[in-house]
C-alpha cells in the first residue's frame, strides 16, 4: 500500500529527526520568543501609542499569527532545499530507498507527510508561545496551527519540483534572498499589505504567504468571513497540489536511470 511505503519515508525522517529534536524545539521555542517580546511588545508598543495598533488591535495581536505562517514558510523552504538536495545528490539516500520495494511516487508523499508534521510541530509551538503572550484569545485561534501548516506545505511541494532538478547547492542562497526572505518581510506579517503600491500588492496576493497569514491571522481575531476563508484555504491547496503533481515526474526523472 502506498501509504505504508510513505510510511517508512517518513519513518526514516523521524530516525534522523531524534537526533536533532532539542535543537530543533529550542529554534522553534525562542525564534517566536524573542521575535514577539522584541516588536511585539517592544515596537508594538511605539505603534500601539502612536496609531492605536493595526486595523483596531494591538500590534502584538497583529504580528503573531502573520509571524505564525512567514516562520512556516521559512522552515519548509529550508527543510526541501538543502537537506533534500542531500538526499539526492550526495547522501543517494533516495537511491538507497529506491533499492527496496519503495518507489518515488512513495518517496515523494513520505516526504510530504513528513514535512505537514514538521510544520504542525512548528506552528503548535509557535501557538503555545503566542498563548504566554496573550495572544490566543479564543479557541478558534487553533485553528491558525492547521491554516499555517499548510501554508509550509504550499511551498514545500514547489520547492521540492524544484530542487529535483538541481544537481548543487549554488542556486540554494539565491532562492532565499530573491524569494524567501522578500516574502517574509512584505508577505503581510509586519505591516497590511495594502500599505504597498499597487503592483506590489498583487504580487504578494499571488503567492501563497499572504493567504497564509491572511487565514492565520484571521482565525486569531476571529474576525475571517467563511467565503474569504474558502478562498485562502483553495489558493494554499492549489499550490499544494500543483507542486506535488509536478514533483513526481521530475523526481523520477532524476532518480530513475
Amino acid at each position: 500500500m502506498a501509504v505504508y511505503a510513505a510510511a517508512r519515508v517518513v519513518e526514516h525522517n523521524a530516525l534522523v529527526f531524534r537526533r536533532l529534536w532539542r535543537g530543533s524545539l529550542t529554534v522553534s521555542f525562542f525564534t517566536p520568543l524573542f521575535f514577539l517580546a522584541s516588536m511585539g511588545l517592544g515596537l508594538g508598543g511605539l505603534v500601539n501609542r502612536g496609531s492605536g495598533g493595526v486595523g483596531g488591535v494591538p500590534y502584538i495581536d497583529f504580528l503573531a499569527p502573520g509571524l505564525l505562517a512567514a516562520v512556516t514558510m521559512q522552515t519548509a523552504a529550508f527543510e526541501c532545499t538543502y537537506p533534500l538536495l542531500g538526499k539526492i545528490q550526495w547522501d543517494h539516500i533516495y537511491d538507497a530507498m529506491l533499492a527496496t520495494p519503495l518507489a518515488v511516487r512513495d518517496l515523494l508523499l513520505g516526504e510530504i507527510a513528513w514535512i505537514a508534521l514538521r510544520m504542525l510541530l512548528v506552528a503548535s509551538i509557535f501557538w503555545i508561545v503566542m498563548a504566554l503572550f496573550g495572544v490566543a484569545h479564543t479557541p478558534e485561534s487553533l485553528l491558525a496551527i492547521p491554516a499555517a501548516t499548510l501554508t509550509g506545505l504550499s511551498f514545500a511541494t514547489p520547492l521540492i519540483a524544484f530542487t529535483s532538478t538541481q544537481k548543487n547547492d549554488n542556486v540554494m542562497s539565491a532562492i532565499f534572498r530573491i524569494v524567501i526572505t522578500p516574502l517574509f518581510l512584505f508577505g503581510g506579517a509586519f505591516f497590511p499589505i495594502s500599505r504597498l503600491p499597487g503592483v506590489l500588492q498583487a504580487v504578494a496576493w499571488a503567492t501563497p504567504l499572504a493567504h497564509g497569514v491572511a487565514l492565520s491571522r484571521g482565525f486569531v481575531l476571529g474576525n475571517l468571513a467563511t467565503k474569504e476563508a474558502a478562498v485562502h484555504v483553495l489558493v494554499l491547496l492549489g499550490y499544494t497540489i500543483v507542486g506535488a503533481v509536478i514533483a513526481q515526474p521530475l523526481l523520477a526523472r532524476r532518480l530513475v536511470k
